[in-house]
């Protein structure tokens, strides 16, 4: 069971804290170029399957995406929770989800509390972005890839922490909430 969703960083200065008694000149980088990655987060284990590109997300990327989930999981049940983004519902990426035989399940609208990895964007934002100089482009992607990729290992106690799965229901009965 995997939440997925996209998050797409910035390049360019962002402060964390700030709180000084004289003026502090940072570094910040010159531009605003995108880098766009589409995760796929283990609900249990926290680990993240990603598909980055600097130019969009779209239903090719989960088309790539779903090609990894398989990689990784061979004939296993694959189910993903996703949000209702447009290319998350287009007729490309509902026929590739059935050709490699992955389920989709959609989260209700205007609910991103529901997906767990939109916790873990904010919370790599915190560690990786935030108060965080990169000299190029470069090494800002490499920078992101690496904290995606190793952030359920480097900081698994606060994740366990963070990714509860202590979601409030206010349905009466179990028959009127569909989820």
């Amino acid at each position: 069971m995997y939440f997925v969703d996209a998050s797409h960083f910035l390049y360019g200065g962002y402060a964390g804290r700030v709180w000084s008694k004289e003026r502090v000149f940072v570094p910040t980088a010159p531009g605003r170029q995108r880098f766009n990655v589409l995760g796929a987060m283990n609900a249990v284990t926290h680990e993240v399957v990603q598909v980055v590109s600097i130019d969009t997300i779209n239903s090719w990327s989960l088309n790539e995406l779903f090609e990894k989930l398989r990689e990784k999981h061979g004939t296993d049940r694959v189910a993903l929770f996703l949000d209702n983004a447009g290319y998350q519902r287009s007729y490309i990426t509902l026929y590739a989800a059935n050709f490699k035989n992955v389920e989709l399940k959609f989260l209700p609208p205007y609910s991103p509390q529901l997906n767990l990895i939109e916790r873990l964007w904010k919370f790599v934002k915190g560690k990786c972005v935030n108060g965080k100089y990169y000299e190029t482009f470069n090494s800002f992607s490499e920078g992101i890839k690496k904290c995606v990729a190793e952030c359920h290992i480097k900081w698994d106690k606060e994740l366990r922490s963070l990714l509860t799965w202590n979601f409030q229901d206010f349905c009466k009965t179990k028959k009127s909430c569909a989820l």
